[in-house]
């Protein structure tokens, strides 16, 4: 009887939009706490909210395990699962005494517990985490690439502008504040008196850099979404 109620309350979607809210409530009486004001004046109140979320986080996650009730680690086989269970029990810690930083970050996990009940959310956390590896490929690219213009940099400006280019980290570190297309106009205006043709050196990083890599950043991330979601539609 109780494994029946449990279940239908797990997968109903109106238990789950109210988990939400609990969770989207949880956030702003958080933030109420960063105000010294409303801390001093509410601050009972807030801890007996605060309670009470708790309270309603530990029944939810109750009804969760014991839907799969015989099988109940095919609950923890789910790695959100596992993300919310962990992140309930470590926000039951107290906060105070050698844990109270556990207990405190537990918190604040509550309200990334969001992401684990949004399908749209878990899609895009599933996405960045199959990219990584991809990224990873395309990150040693960009830093050989501000690497190899570090140098160039270098030996062309390190005179002229010896401020962004007297070193091979200042150069890398000029490069990197290309890739934000900021103050790359000033930094070409530096040294353009002296070296008239210094404008190709910009110019093809930023094609390079900027477009092409950053682009390439872009394609791997979507090329992943697309596997995923043709992933979920196979399941389903």
């Amino acid at each position: 009887m109780i494994v029946n109620t449990c279940r239908k309350l797990a997968g109903n979607t109106n238990f789950q939009g109210f988990i939400i809210v609990v969770i989207a409530l949880n956030a702003v009486f958080m933030g109420l706490e960063t105000n010294r004001e409303i801390t001093q004046s509410y601050g009972q109140l807030l801890y007996i909210l605060d309670r009470t979320i708790q309270g309603i986080f530990v029944i939810e996650i109750f009804i969760r395990v014991t839907s799969f009730w015989p099988s109940i680690s095919k609950f923890f086989k789910d790695g959100w699962n596992v993300f919310d269970f962990t992140v309930i029990a470590l926000s039951l810690i107290p906060t105070i005494g050698p844990f109270a930083t556990v207990a405190r970050v537990a918190r604040i996990l509550r309200v990334a517990r969001l992401i684990s009940l949004s399908e749209d959310l878990k899609l895009i956390i599933g996405t960045m985490l199959k990219s990584i590896p991809s990224l990873g490929h395309v990150s040693m690219l960009l830093v050989l690439l501000m690497y190899v213009y570090g140098v160039i940099g270098w030996h062309f400006f390190h005179q002229i502008d010896p401020d962004r280019w007297g070193t091979l980290g200042a150069a890398v570190m000029s490069l990197f504040e290309i890739l934000t297309l900021e103050g790359w106009i000033e930094m070409q205006n530096a040294v353009i008196g002296v070296l008239p043709y210094a404008w190709m050196f910009f110019v093809s990083f930023i094609v390079i850099a900027v477009f092409v890599v950053v682009n390439l950043f872009i394609a791997v991330v979507l090329n992943n979404l697309q596997k995923i979601q043709n992933q979920i539609l196979k399941k389903k």
